[in-house]
């Protein structure tokens, strides 16, 4: 086998190209007109943006997570979660597991990975279009989200 490897729908193109025709995720979905190129190219920035959404939404409930920890640790220890407090000191603990955050922190990761994954099959097709609609959707969407996922890091 000298030439690209021949599939039941095309030819695969190990090179960076423009060319229409390759699948994306699964058989039925083969852009092969501009038409569904485009349409495929606004569905993987629209992904990206959604991507970098779940990563901003994940930083601001750490954030939130993170006070309400606090606040549960003081109450353990009848005191007051001030500035003056000792917050080192309650932070040293474990957090207590708390099922509605832990449950919604699981699936927002499994979400972002599942989402990571197909945003490498992406590239492996060498799609240049795909490529660009994925890295500025990636771009755009860490413009729009950036700042509330650094939430966390800031206080």
């Amino acid at each position: 086998m000298d030439d690209g490897m021949s599939l039941s729908v095309g030819n695969m193109l190990s090179y960076l190209h423009f060319t229409p025709g390759d699948t994306l995720w699964f058989l039925g979905w083969v852009p092969k007109s501009s038409g569904a190129m485009v349409g495929t190219c606004i569905a993987l920035f629209m992904l990206a943006l959604i991507e970098r959404w779940i990563a901003a939404c994940r930083g601001v409930m750490e954030f939130h997570w993170g006070q309400q920890a606090i606040i549960i640790a003081s109450d353990k220890l009848d005191t007051l979660p001030t500035q003056s407090s000792p917050i080192g000191f309650i932070k040293r603990f474990t957090p207590r597991s708390i099922p509605a955050h832990d449950i919604t922190r699981g699936i927002m990761f499994a979400a972002q990975t599942l989402l990571g994954y197909l945003f490498m099959l992406t590239v492996m097709t060498y799609q240049l279009g795909f490529i660009f609609s994925l890295v500025v959707g990636l771009g755009v969407g860490e413009t729009l989200f950036g700042r509330f996922g650094s939430i966390a890091y800031a206080h």
